[in-house]
């Protein structure tokens, strides 16, 4: 049953965007990142993302790490401009230490910005934290 799985608190993991540089395109974009400020690596790592509110709802976006090193980040994704006025959700689940962890990150509507953006854990840049 359900009720018998007991899936942990997950801590010291976060989903953050950070605004880069392109250099191919030359424009400075909005970029997902997944962030471990643990002390252990995390293990298949499975991200699932999408954008919605009340009139729509993007695709899913499926992505998958083997392996996301201690105190360590990856980019998950390119967040496309239309898409910072949706609700933006990122499902993780991955295992830690044999244990499986999944937890929702999500980005409110137009919650991604310049003004919003401060310090983040393990990356040299700023960015914005999603709750």
């Amino acid at each position: 049953m359900r009720k018998d799985i007991d899936i942990p608190k997950s801590d010291g993991v976060y989903v953050a965007a950070v605004k880069e540089f392109n250099e191919t395109h030359r424009t400075n974009d909005w970029n997902a990142y997944i962030i471990n400020d643990l002390n252990e690596p995390l293990e298949l790592v499975l991200i699932v993302s999408n954008g919605y509110n009340d009139q729509k709802v993007t695709s899913q976006m499926r992505h998958k790490l083997q392996l996301l090193p201690a105190k360590g980040y990856a980019k998950i994704e390119f967040i496309e401009d239309s898409v910072l006025e949706l609700n933006n959700e990122f499902a993780v689940t991955y295992f830690l230490g044999g244990t499986l962890f999944e937890k929702k990150f999500v980005f409110q509507a137009s919650s991604i910005s310049d003004e919003t953006a401060g310090p983040i854990p393990v990356m040299p840049k700023e960015g914005v934290l999603a709750s």
